[in-house]
């Protein structure tokens, strides 16, 4: 088993995935959030407050995002070039490029 900086915990073995066990947390959170937005909605509160509410979610969706990221980085992109297999590193830039591109674009 081996720990990325954020402390997520994944195995070296073939085809295994890191875990992103934090990241539900946070996501519960955001839940909450948005059930909260849907309650101002239902009460007809104040625009500006809904959409500081909004910006506040889309924000915490990209800090996961960010997280899993990262994760994917040190983890699964590490391992990819630890193989000295350059075909599997090669498939892992593209796989990044494709990820940064999507990025990018929203």
């Amino acid at each position: 088993m081996t720990y990325t900086p954020h402390g997520y915990i994944f195995s070296l073995m073939e085809d295994s995935h890191p875990s992103h066990d934090e990241e539900l947390v946070k996501l519960n959170r955001i839940s909450g959030q948005i059930d909260g937005i849907k309650r101002m909605i239902d009460e007809h509160r104040y625009c500006p407050d809904i959409l500081t509410q909004l910006k506040a979610v889309r924000s915490a969706i990209r800090a996961v995002e960010a997280n899993i990221l990262e994760t994917h980085l040190h983890s699964c992109i590490a391992e990819s070039f630890g193989e000295h297999d350059k075909d599997a590193a090669h498939k892992k830039i593209d796989e990044m490029k494709v990820l940064f591109k999507r990025f990018n674009t929203e």
